[in-house]
Order: C-alpha cells, then sequence, then structure tokens
C-alpha cells in the first residue's frame, strides 16, 4: 500500500488566462467538454495538492466495481455510500489514497495534506489512532497527477474550470451526477453549460 504525500507550496498559477499567485489545492478541477483525453471526460477533480513541483489530485466522481480491500475493514463503517473503491486516476494504479473529512481539531495525528476538514488519511492506522476522528472516508485507487506547471498549461488553454469545492462534494451519494451538479449550482453560463449534451456532434 502506497501512500501519497507532497510539500505544501506557493508560486505564480495560471487560472483562466490570468497569473494568480496562490495554490489551488482544496479546490475542484472541472473539465471543459469536449476534453480529448478520456481519461478525464466529464470529470471532477478534486485537488490534493498544487506547488511548483506540479499538482495532484484525485477524480471524485468515478465509482468503481471494487467494494472490498484487504486489510481495511476497520474502515467500512467510515466508508460514504456509494461504498466503493473510486478511480482516482491514470497514474499511479497501485496506490490506495484515502480522502476523509472531520470537524475541527487541534491536533492532526494520521491526517496530511489536510484542508477545509478534508485531508489524506493515513489507512495503515486503525481508525482509533486517528486524531480529530474520521467522520466519512472515501478510498481512490490511482491519482491524477501534472508535473510543474502541466496543470497551469491546462488552466490556460481551457481545458479546465476552477471552482470551490463543497465540503461534502468528495463524498457526494450521487458522484455519477457529480459533474452537472457542480456546473449548476454556479448560476449563469457554467450552469447553462452542465446542460451539455454528452456528444456534442448531437447539439
Amino acid at each position: 500500500m502506497h501512500r501519497i504525500s507532497a510539500t505544501p507550496g506557493t508560486a505564480p498559477m495560471v487560472q483562466n488566462r490570468h497569473v494568480i499567485h496562490t495554490s489551488i489545492s482544496g479546490r475542484l478541477l472541472v473539465a471543459t467538454p469536449p476534453l480529448v483525453d478520456p481519461n478525464f471526460d466529464r470529470t471532477v477533480v478534486y485537488l490534493i495538492e498544487h506547488n511548483d513541483q506540479g499538482a495532484l489530485g484525485v477524480v471524485i466522481n468515478r465509482p468503481s466495481a471494487e467494494d472490498r480491500l484487504s486489510g481495511l475493514d476497520a474502515w467500512d463503517d467510515l466508508m460514504s455510500p456509494p461504498a466503493v473503491v473510486f478511480g482516482g486516476g491514470p497514474v499511479g494504479p497501485d496506490a490506495l489514497i484515502g480522502l476523509g473529512q472531520t470537524g475541527s481539531g487541534d491536533r492532526h495525528d494520521g491526517w496530511s495534506m489536510w484542508r477545509n476538514g478534508v485531508g489524506t488519511v493515513d489507512l495503515s492506522r486503525e481508525p482509533y489512532e486517528v486524531s480529530p476522528p474520521v467522520e466519512r472516508l472515501r478510498l481512490f485507487r490511482g491519482y491524477s497527477g501534472w508535473g510543474p506547471w502541466q496543470l497551469d498549461a491546462e488552466l490556460q488553454a481551457g481545458a479546465w474550470i476552477v471552482l470551490d469545492a463543497e465540503p461534502g462534494d468528495p463524498f457526494s451519494p450521487e458522484p455519477g451526477a457529480l459533474w452537472r451538479a457542480v456546473l449548476r449550482r454556479q448560476g449563469g453560463r457554467l450552469a447553462w453549460l452542465a446542460n451539455a449534451p454528452d456528444d456534442l456532434a448531437s447539439n
């Protein structure tokens, strides 16, 4: 079982053709249609880390048929429905990432890459060893990764829309509807984009 780690940092980033000076970790990447890469078509990525070394996130709207993982039975009761393993992305298919949510706490023992109550969980521990306690959990096999400035180039090219994440987004009970739901709640032109047909040629 692999643990994923990264070093937080801040560097000039490119978003919607404007240079900003902050990391966009903890936010959502929403794929714009049509995205040529089938790995990311109609995906919503929760960005765990974004700095001058690159970016790392997990696709939060692709549940798989895999519902049991050996050695992780203690975590079963904390998994958010649908209680299956999600396909986090095309990189590192043997890597397993636990994304958890909890309330506030002064100590973050067993957590890393923490932001707004959501962080990655050390799955090698028992749940009772993690503090503050995990309230809900989602498991991801593989992840989405970008090298230095690679994601920023994609943002500049308009491949992604960067949006704020709501606390429940990574744990949505209806992940298949998440892409449209995230766009629709923005209002205006983005809400209109949510109605784009799967096959744009049919429009």
